[in-house]
């Protein structure tokens, strides 16, 4: 007896494979944590202010501490993107550009015309965005730069074969300019950062940086330029030998997807072990691991006092907002204190360790960019530095409100619900 099938089965055949691809790709490569490399407490011998600490932390994350650099704070979206604008306006040899969101009627706008007019004066300009983060990017935005000589790469633009790394995504906000002068923080090119938006912007930072530190920034996007694109940048254009234009002592910690270095997870670690009087935090996005939940539980219960600010109702992510609150019993009731920023969005993201540690750039502390995008973050010993951020981390708090153990308790049955919904999705939060 022969076994007979409708020839018109197969393409329901066909699909029900491809589906099955579909769900297993996304799955288990994305939705299946690693194993996160440092899975018990850290117990550090040196606070911030040893000379192992600096040491210890060059040979853990194997990147150097470099000295000699200076950087400048820039606060609010105008003052940010006019600084940058005005940087590739006067670059002579080389741009580099990497980001996460690009789009806008105003800056992404801006930022086309003036990349698109430095490569057509001679400059070469690599300009890598995250394909996701630019699906709004429009299409006379893209033909404008490409057609000036702009290289424009589109990060991980999905395919059917590589629907695995689909959810993997650059996070990183960097900008070199000549080799010589580097920005990063939290801003992303797009118009929820512009002022014009008010009150719906983005709150958030972004820094100017030169001196030899900017050597290890623009390697930090080489490596990635060459997994986008197989191409690898040279020469004094992109690597100028660089002389110091400062005092204050700097190292670049990056992170990468499905490759067992997720350093800086690895160093905020470290670092909140180290500390000895207290702990200040930004995030955009909080939704901590049990380790990382561990570590800052562990600092408030040994007497250090850790504040952190995170978004209020104006959060881009509601749901977000709702499973983060599922993981603030245990840090409430060990004496963190945790505040969301009213005014807008907070984006900002931040860690300050008794008050000389800094690192800033664009990691938020979630899983997300501890374990699944590509992340870039600068870390700063000087004391002097610290105090002035601090200063912008207290205004801040200033328009923030104390989220209490009892505002948590009663909390309303369906946010709990939301939350603990949420929760499903904590591999990608």
């Amino acid at each position: 007896m022969k076994l007979r099938v409708n020839i018109w089965y197969l393409p329901l055949i066909l699909a029900g494979l491809f589906l099955i691809y579909l769900i297993g790709g996304i799955l288990y490569f994305n939705a299946t944590p690693i194993n996160i490399l440092v899975t018990e407490p850290i117990y550090a011998e040196y606070s911030v202010e040893d000379e192992e600490f600096r040491r210890e932390t060059g040979l853990l994350l194997g990147t150097r501490w470099a000295e000699g650099n200076h950087i400048e704070i820039l606060d609010e979206g105008d003052e940010i993107f006019e600084s940058m604008l005005n940087a590739i306006r006067q670059a002579e040899q080389t741009i580099t550009k990497e980001t996460y969101n690009f789009w806008g009627e105003e800056i992404g706008d801006s930022f086309a015309e003036e990349l698109a007019n430095a490569a057509r004066r001679g400059v070469k300009v690599n300009f890598l965005m995250d394909f996701v983060g630019s699906r709004k990017a429009t299409r006379d935005q893209l033909r404008k730069m490409e057609e000036a000589g702009v290289q424009v790469v589109r990060w991980r633009q999905p395919s059917w074969f590589q629907l695995s790394r689909f959810n993997h995504r650059t996070h990183r906000k960097l900008l070199v300019i000549d080799g010589k002068t580097a920005y990063t923080g939290g801003v992303n090119t797009a118009d929820d950062w512009y002022l014009a938006y008010a009150p719906y912007r983005f709150r958030d930072y972004h820094y100017k940086i030169t001196g030899p530190i900017v050597n290890d920034i623009q390697k930090a996007f080489s490596e990635n330029w060459v997994a986008a694109t197989g191409q690898l940048l040279t020469n004094n254009y992109f690597f100028p030998e660089l002389q110091q234009t400062g005092e204050i002592l700097m190292q670049v910690t990056s992170s990468h997807p499905r490759e067992g270095q997720m350093l800086i997870r690895k160093m905020y670690l470290y670092a909140i072990s180290s500390a000895q009087k207290n702990i200040r935090i930004n995030s955009a996005y909080f939704y901590p691991d049990a380790g990382f939940l561990e570590a800052l539980v562990d600092a408030a219960e040994r007497g250090v006092q850790v504040q952190i600010i995170v978004p209020g109702e104006h959060i881009d992510q509601g749901y977000f907002r709702y499973a983060s609150k599922n993981r603030w019993y245990d840090l409430l009731e060990a004496g963190v204190e945790i505040f969301e920023y009213q005014p807008s969005m907070y984006h900002a993201k931040l860690l300050i360790v008794d008050d000389k540690f800094v690192s800033l750039g664009s990691a938020n502390v979630d899983n997300r960019s501890f374990r699944i995008n590509d992340e870039t973050n600068v870390n700063i010993l000087s004391r002097d530095f610290a105090e002035k951020r601090i200063e912008y981390f207290e205004d801040d708090l200033r328009q923030s409100e104390l989220y209490t153990l009892e505002k948590l308790q009663e909390r309303r049955s369906w946010e709990k619900f939301v939350g603990w919904m949420a929760r499903i999705l904590g591999p990608h939060l």
